[in-house]
């Protein structure tokens, strides 16, 4: 069974639905052809966040590694269930709290979102002493081509 994508509207005129008791949870799931899990999450999402939760999201939502920590430890000390500590910080998904408290577990930092790693730099041409400079340079530093490459302004795959 291929997977319907509704619209933020469609989403919306469902939690609607159920809100104002129209219909109930078992009707819309029949009725739609929705999983009681996804419903679910809709009207999670209506609640916490209102028509925005409804929305595709186009970009990830970034998390400093305090509101990571202090997520994490409010399920895992303070007796909070997934469901409330995701509304609470509003948290995307279960599965992003799940996968922080992992690392937590797994004795891993819980790092903040910084936008994925930076562009690689263009190459360019470097003279015989320079490529010797590079090498020298690595070697001094427990072959650590990445920060060869920042410091000397070249490609890593000229450093490598």
């Amino acid at each position: 069974m291929s997977k319907k994508e509704h619209t933020a509207s469609e989403k919306f005129a469902i939690v609607q639905e159920i809100e104002s008791g129209c219909i109930g949870v078992k009707e819309a799931v029949r009725k739609f052809g929705i999983s009681k899990t996804t419903l679910a999450k809709w009207r999670r999402r209506y609640r916490v966040y209102g028509y925005e939760g409804l929305e595709p999201r186009i970009h990830n939502r970034s998390y400093s590694a305090e509101l990571k920590l202090q997520a994490v430890k409010d399920h895992l000390e303070g007796g909070l269930s997934q469901y409330q500590v995701i509304d609470k910080y509003k948290i995307a998904s279960r599965c992003q709290l799940a996968s922080w408290v992992k690392k937590y577990n797994g004795h891993s930092s819980l790092n903040a979102y910084t936008g994925g790693s930076p562009a690689m730099t263009k190459g360019r041409s470097t003279t015989y002493q320079e490529r010797i400079d590079i090498v020298l340079y690595c070697l001094a530093n427990e072959q650590d081509y990445k920060k060869a490459a920042n410091r000397f302004q070249v490609s890593y795959q000229q450093v490598y």
